[in-house]
């Protein structure tokens, strides 16, 4: 492989052969992969101070889907 200004970049070759290739061999729908989602500074922050006062175990993740599903359950009984 060729670089910029032409001169040869290593750790790449010219040329790779995929004829025994299986097409969408590490293919996952949309649906079965894990998103990352970030939250704001002072949401973190909140839930974080939220769990040093309760002590014990805490899960962030668990915590705010806990809190997503209850205002997700809140929406559609105002929907109705």
């Amino acid at each position: 492989m060729r670089g910029r200004m032409g001169e040869k970049v290593s750790g790449m070759k010219d040329e790779y052969d995929f004829s025994g290739a299986e097409q969408g061999r590490f293919y996952r729908p949309v649906e079965e992969l894990d998103m990352p989602i970030y939250l704001d500074k002072e949401v973190k922050e909140f839930f974080l101070k939220k769990a040093r006062e309760h002590g014990g175990e805490f899960s962030l993740s668990e915590t705010v889907n806990s809190l997503l599903k209850n205002d997700i359950a809140i929406a559609e009984r105002l929907a109705q």
